[in-house]
């Protein structure tokens, strides 16, 4: 059985190396994105944010003379931690409580937080309660970081769905997979084969990007490479499973094609690609969670920007090996080796 597996598996990546074409978009793209992304949203926002914390209609507390200030958006923050996180990496310019007691948090690196606490601390009159600072550190998070693994992401899923789904449907339609059927290979073993093809090119492609934007952008990393490693191995696994799944009984490249983008595009609109979730619906975000994608890339973001280890995102991985278990079996029950 494994003879016939890496039979396979060899002959689909000589296919893919000696398809010059195919080999240097995978790198070409998203290096292209990256350095066109760094130089368009490389400067800080020109717009002031605040927090508003424990405030769930930010009219309730519209009295206070500070939430009159111009050129500050005001947001309402729930979550007091989550809070906090995003004035640390500059996301937020300041962050305030007006319970009791008054406090505000501000991070001492802000250029932008320094203007604001003054213009708050300008607002207290003698007979209102004065605020209780607390600074807080860290860096500030550029949109080239926080949107590398969005374009990493994206790519993997091109790379795996057309990679892989689009290319068994040709080998359907042009009769190979009718001459495999004449040999002993089992359809799992051609799926295995399939999967650890485009698992080993995924891995080496992205690796190089990957290393090659840190080195000439700096893309911060606060947590493990051998976790980043982790989740890209089990999402590439998901992503090229959900190919295989598609192409499984397909027999036309239109159809196959019009399937994949019927698959990629809200994939790569409502994951998480290019812009957070945050603010969005609470369906939206429901249903985004039905992608293996979303799972990806707020398991990467979190080892990367936030330093979060493997048992952190333990639950985004098991939701990636559930769904990798489901698309494997269900494209090896259905799977058709015949156009017809």
């Amino acid at each position: 059985m494994w003879k016939r597996i890496f039979a396979v598996f060899r002959a689909r990546n000589l296919e893919f190396v000696r398809d010059r074409g195919s080999m240097a978009w995978n790198i070409i793209l998203p290096v292209t994105l990256m350095l066109g992304l760094s130089f368009a949203f490389g400067n800080d926002r020109a717009q002031f944010t605040v927090g508003v914390l424990s405030a769930d209609d930010l009219p309730e507390v519209a009295n206070h003379p500070f939430l009159d200030t111009r050129y500050v958006e005001f947001v309402p923050i729930k979550n007091q931690q989550e809070g906090e996180r995003k004035v640390s990496r500059h996301q937020l310019d300041l962050l305030i409580d007006f319970g009791s007691p008054q406090r505000y948090w501000v991070n001492p690196e802000s250029p932008s937080g320094y203007f604001l606490e003054i213009a708050l601390l300008k607002t207290e009159t003698e007979n209102s309660t004065p605020f209780q600072k607390s600074p807080i550190g860290g860096d500030a998070v550029r949109y080239v970081d926080w949107v590398l693994p969005g374009i990493l992401g994206m790519n993997m899923m091109f790379s795996s769905l057309f990679g892989v789904g689009y290319v068994v449907v040709r080998y359907r339609k042009n009769g190979f997979l009718k001459r495999l059927r004449a040999t002993p290979l089992r359809a799992i073993e051609f799926v295995v084969a399939q999967v650890a093809s485009r698992l080993m090119l995924i891995m080496m492609f992205t690796s190089f990007v990957f290393l090659g934007t840190q080195y000439f952008l700096d893309i911060r990393v606060d947590g493990s490479y051998l976790t980043l490693l982790v989740i890209l191995s089990v999402g590439a696994v998901t992503l090229v499973s959900l190919g295989l799944l598609v192409a499984a009984r397909v027999t036309s490249e239109e159809l196959a094609g019009g399937l994949l983008n019927m698959v990629t595009w809200p994939m790569m609109m409502l994951s998480g690609v290019w812009f957070s979730l945050e603010s969005a619906g609470e369906w939206v975000q429901k249903f985004a969670s039905l992608f293996p994608l979303t799972h990806i890339l707020d398991a990467a973001r979190a080892v990367m920007l936030d330093g979060a280890s493997l048992i952190d995102i333990a639950p985004q991985l098991l939701t990636l090996l559930l769904m990798s278990a489901f698309f494997l079996t269900l494209g090896a029950i259905t799977f058709r080796w015949h156009p017809r």
